[in-house]
C-alpha cells in the first residue's frame, strides 16, 4: 500500500465505488479491509504466520566506501555513494531469492502489520516487486548487467511481471472485479507503472507480446477504475499514462478527472494535504508522483498541467529543507513513517529543472545525511531488511495495511538517481545552507507556512528541526488518531514516544477520562501565528467540555509553554516534555531550583533535557518507561501533573519551560529561567510575560 494506505478487498459495496467519499477515507477502506478481505479468520483462530525464513547470511552495516570529502565535506557522500546504498538495499533484498521463481518475500514481523491471511499473500509478494524496482530501475538504467546473489536482475523483474499475469503462478494478480473496489494492488500497479516509465528498454520492451497483452489488461483493469480520493488517485494516472505512451486504448475522461482531482489538493508553500492530513505523503507522492508524470507524460500530453505541478513544487526549496536538522535527520512524524528517508526524494528531483537560485550543496547534504542517519542505524536492518519502525522494529508506528516489504517504498529516494550525472545536486559541493551562517546561536528560527498552518522552527544551538501543526483526527481514524500526529510538537534530535498506560507522556497533554483512563489531545485548532507564538485551541475528544488555549513561544534552548485551561469540569492532567532514550544503561537525573523554581534535568549523554515549572502545576516527575521509544526499549521521561479546575473570570495558565541541550553542555541560571515574571493584567485574553533580557511579550489568544 502506498504504505499509507488500507488493504481493501477486491469487492467494494455500490455506496463506494468510484471513489471512497472524502470524510471515510482510509477510514472507510481500513474497515472494509478488515472485515470482508479474503475470508478473514475467526477470534480464536490462531494469528497467520507467513513461513519465510531469514536469509542464511547477514548483510554488514552500510559504510560510506572512499567518501569525497572535496565535494561532499559533511557526509562523503557523491552520487557513486547513492548508487551504493541502493544496491546494499537491494542486494538485502535479493538474499531472498536464489532462482528466478522466488517472490521478493521477506520474514513477517509480529504485529499488526499483514499478511492476515492467505488470500493477502499475493498482495503482498507484489510489494516487494513493486517497491524495490524504485531502487533497481536507476541502478539497471546504468548498469544493465547487474547480478545479485548469483541472480540477473533485469532478467529477474522482466520474468516475474510474467508471472503476474500468468494464473499458474503463485504471485498471480486476478484483474480487478467489475464491480471491484480500490485496492493495494492499485497502489503497487502504480509504482510499477513509474519504473516502467523509467526503464521500459529494460523492463518492458523485451516483454514477449503475449505477457505485454496480458500484464496491461490486468493493470489497467485496476487503473480505470475507483480509487482513494487523495494520493491514490497517481496510481490510476500513472498506470493509464504508461499504457496510453504505449499506444493501448485508455479511458482519458477518468486520467483527465483524476489529473484535475489532484490539483486541488495543493494548499501552498509545496503543501498538498493528503485527505485529510499534511503528512510526508506530500513529499513521497503527490511532488514526487508530479515531477516524475511531468517528465515521462505531462510535459508532452497535458503542458498546462505540467506547469501547475512545476509552479506548485517550486516553493519547496524555500521551507521544506528548514524541516531537517543541521545534521540533515528528519523528523519522525506522520503514518508510514517506516518509509523514512523517502520523504528527501524532492531534493534531488529539484536537479531535473535547476533553479539557479537552489541551493543544491544544502539540499545535497540534507538528502545524504537523511540516508545515513538509517544506513549507519545498526537497529535499521533486520534479516536484511528494513524493519517497519523509525530506527528498528516500533510496533506503535506502524499500521496495518503494511507487511515487510511495504518498507521500500523508502526506496523512492533513489530515483534520485535518474536525475543527471551532471545536474548541480550531484555536482554542487555540500554546504549547510542557513546553519552555517544565517541561523546564529543564541536564536530560534521560526518559520510559518500558511498552507498546512505549520510552523517550522530550527534551533542553532542544539541543530535540531521542529515542526507543530493543527492535526484533527479522532481515535476512530485508525491511521491518524495516534501520536503519529498529535504530538504538541515534533523534533529532528527527539523521536516521538508513545503514550504509557499510566498517564506516561511526552509532548503532549493526557487527561483522565470518563472511563478513568488517560486520553490526549487529538482535536486540535488553529488559531493564528502572531509575534512569534503559535496559537491553537484543543479539547479532549471525549468530553469537549475539557478544553485549552495553546500558545508556543520557541526559545533558544527549548519551548515555553503558557496554556489557559477554559474548561468548564475539573480534570487530571498531565503534560509532557520530549523523551529520552537509554543509550548506555543510565540516564542522569539532577534538580535544581532557579529562584525558586524546581528544575528537572535527565542526561542520556548525548542530549540533556530540563523542565522547570513556572505557574499552575502541582508536581514534577520523573519516569523510567519500557517499551514506547522508538529508539532503545527504555527510556526515561520529565512529566507534570495536576488536577485543573475551571476558574470562569480569570482561567488558570499552566506555564512550563521545556528546554533541551547536547550532552556535557553546563546550564546557566538565566538559561533554565530566561523569564522574570508572568502578569495577568488581562484576564479575558493573555498574560504578559516578562523576560531576563528586558523583552516582553502579550500573550493575546483572543
Amino acid at each position: 500500500m502506498p504504505t499509507s494506505h488500507p488493504l481493501l478487498p477486491s469487492f467494494t459495496p455500490p455506496a463506494l465505488r468510484r471513489t471512497i467519499p472524502r470524510r471515510l477515507g482510509l477510514l472507510a477502506a481500513g474497515l472494509l479491509a478488515a472485515s470482508l478481505t479474503h475470508g478473514q479468520p475467526s477470534p480464536s483462530a490462531p494469528p497467520f504466520k507467513t513461513a519465510v525464513a531469514p536469509a542464511s547470511l547477514k548483510l554488514p552495516l552500510f559504510e560510506v566506501k572512499q567518501p569525497d570529502r572535496q565535494r561532499s565535506p559533511f557526509t562523503g557522500m557523491t552520487r557513486q555513494h547513492w548508487q551504493d546504498a541502493a544496491q546494499h538495499l537491494l542486494t538485502g533484498a535479493f538474499s531472498y531469492v536464489h532462482r528466478l521463481d522466488d517472490p521478493l518475500q521477506f520474514p513477517q514481523q509480529p504485529g499488526k502489520s499483514y499478511p492476515r491471511n492467505l488470500g493477502q499473500v499475493p498482495t503482498e509478494k507484489l510489494e516487494g516487486l513493486c517497491r524495490t524496482l524504485f531502487m533497481a530501475a536507476p541502478l539497471l538504467k546504468e548498469n544493465p548487467a547487474l547480478e545479485l546473489n548469483g541472480i540477473p536482475v533485469a532478467e529477474y523483474y522482466r520474468h516475474q511481471l510474467g508471472r503476474l499475469a500468468d494464473p499458474a503462478s503463485d504471485t498471480y494478480i486476478k484483474p480487478r472485479a467489475k464491480d471491484g473496489g480500490p485496492s493495494q494492488n492499485l497502489v503497487e500497479f502504480g509504482g510499477l507503472a513509474v519504473a516502467l516509465f523509467a526503464a521500459p528498454e529494460l523492463l518492458w520492451d523485451p516483454l514477449p507480446e503475449t505477457t505485454k497483452k496480458a500484464l496491461a489488461a490486468t493493470m489497467l483493469s485496476y487503473g480505470d477504475g475507483p480509487t482513494v480520493p487523495q494520493n491514490w488517485r497517481y496510481f490510476n494516472i500513472f498506470i493509464l499514462s504508461f499504457f496510453k505512451s504505449r499506444g493501448y486504448a485508455v479511458n482519458e475522461k477518468l486520467l483527465e478527472e483524476y489529473l484535475h482531482k489532484q490539483l486541488t489538493h495543493y494548499k501552498g508553500e509545496g503543501w498538498y494535504d493528503d485527505a485529510p492530513s499534511f503528512d510526508y505523503y506530500s513529499m513521497w507522492a503527490f511532488q514526487m508522483y508530479g515531477c516524475l508524470w511531468a517528465l515521462y507524460y505531462g510535459q508532452q500530453h497535458y503542458p498546462a498541467v505540467a506547469a501547475q505541478l512545476a509552479a506548485n513544487f517550486a516553493p519547496l526549496k524555500e521551507n521544506y529543507p528548514y524541516m531537517f536538522g543541521r545534521d540533515g535527520h528528519m523528523i519522525m512524524w506522520g503514518r508510514s513513517i517506516s518509509y523514512r528517508f523517502g520523504a528527501v526524494v524532492p531534493f534531488p528531483l529539484m536537479g531535473l529543472n535547476p533553479d539557479p537560485s537552489t541551493n543544491f550543496g544544502w539540499m545535497r547534504r540534507i538528502a545524504s545525511g537523511a540516508l545515513l542517519q538509517f544506513l549507519e542505524n545498526p537497529d535499521f536492518l533486520q534479516d536484511n531488511v528494513p524493519t517497519l519502525g523509525f530506527y528498528g522494529a516500533f510496533e506503535p508506528a506502524v499500521q496495518p495495511y503494511s507487511c515487510r516489504g511495504s518498507v521500500f517504498w523508502m526506496g523512492k529516494a533513489f530515483l534520485g538517481l535518474l536525475v543527471p550525472a551532471d545536474s548541480p545536486f550531484w555536482t554542487a559541493t555540500e554546504n549547510e545552507g542557513p546553519w552555517g551562517k544565517e541561523l546564529t546561536k543564541g536564536t530560534a528560527r521560526s518559520k510559518f507556512e500558511s498552507g498546512p498552518n505549520m510552523l517550522i522552527t530550527d534551533y542553532p544551538n542544539s541543530g535540531a528541526a521542529e515542526i507543530r501543526t493543527t492535526p484533527h483526527q479522532r481515535s476512530t481514524d485508525p491511521y491518524r488518531g495516534d501520536e503519529n500526529y498529535n504530538r504538541l510538537s515534533y523534533n529532528s534530535a527527539f523521536p516521538w514516544q508513545a503514550d504509557g498506560p499510566d498517564g506516561e507522556v511526552a509532548m503532549n497533554y493526557v487527561f483522565k477520562n470518563k472511563d478513568n483512563k488517560w486520553e490526549p489531545l487529538r482535536l486540535y485548532t488553529f488559531n493564528k501565528y502572531e509575534d512569534g507564538v503559535y496559537y491553537r485551541t484543543a479539547e479532549l475528544e471525549t468530553n469537549p467540555n475539557i478544553k485549552l488555549r495553546l500558545a508556543d513561544l520557541p526559545l533558544p534552548n527549548g519551548i515555553l509553554r503558557i496554556d489557559q485551561n477554559v474548561s468548564t469540569e475539573p480534570v487530571a492532567a498531565r503534560l509532557g516534555h520530549y523523551a529520552l532514550p537509554n543509550l548506555t544503561g543510565t540516564i542522569k537525573r539532577t534538580t535544581r531550583k532557579v529562584k525558586g523554581h524546581p528544575v528537572q534535568l535527565i542526561d542520556n549523554g548525548t542530549h540533556q533535557l530540563a523542565l522547570v515549572t513556572l505557574s499552575g502545576w502541582d508536581k514534577v516527575e520523573t519516569l523510567d518507561t519500557k517499551g514506547l521509544n522508538p529508539v532503545k526499549p527504555e527510556s526515561t521521561i520529565l512529566n507534570v501533573a495536576a488536577t485543573m479546575v475551571p476558574a470562569p473570570t480569570k482561567p488558570t495558565v499552566y506555564a512550563t519551560l521545556m528546554l533541551w541541550k547536547k550532552s556535557g553542555e553546563p546550564w546557566k541560571n538565566e538559561e533554565l529561567l530566561p523569564v522574570k515574571k508572568i502578569t495577568y493584567s488581562d484576564p479575558g485574553n493573555g498574560p504578559v510575560v516578562l523576560f531576563t533580557d528586558g523583552t516582553r511579550k502579550q500573550l493575546k489568544f483572543n
